[in-house]
């Protein structure tokens, strides 16, 4: 496999800690959730860092079945909603994608969503290891 990219990030600290590229376009302080005992303010978490790069990636490979069908879904929105979950003392992510398409029907997203799932790379990194359910909206 030939790498074409390599994003480098250093992160210190842990889930109250920070986060910083190699470009230094990135460089945010990290805190846990209010729902996980962490304190309120402007910070992200993991989840949500995953869930924005999960959307992004996922419409682009929205954009790439679509194009092989003639298909505009320039104006499509892909709202990642990223679960840190617990059962039996075991933790696990799980996520959802609410895939939008306007002017097509549930039934013609739905589609469309599907195969964009078979070919995101992040789709793919995440299959088998948590539960991803992608839902046409």
């Amino acid at each position: 496999m030939e790498k074409v990219y390599t994003a480098v990030v250093t992160a210190k600290g842990g889930r109250d800690g920070h986060i910083k590229s190699s470009d230094g376009v990135i460089d945010l302080d990290l805190r846990k959730p209010k729902e996980m005992g962490g304190e309120s303010g402007a910070y992200t978490n993991p989840e949500q860092l995953f869930a924005g790069a999960y959307g992004a990636c996922y419409l682009g490979a929205l954009g790439s079945v679509a194009k092989k069908d003639n298909i505009d879904v320039s104006e499509a929105t892909a709202e990642v909603h990223v679960s840190f979950n617990k059962d039996d003392n075991a933790y696990a992510l799980s996520a959802e994608l609410h895939v939008h398409i306007p002017g097509m029907s549930l039934d013609e997203t739905q589609q469309l969503a599907d195969k964009a799932h078979r070919a995101c790379p992040y789709s793919k990194a995440v299959r088998g290891n948590i539960e991803v359910k992608v839902l046409a909206v």
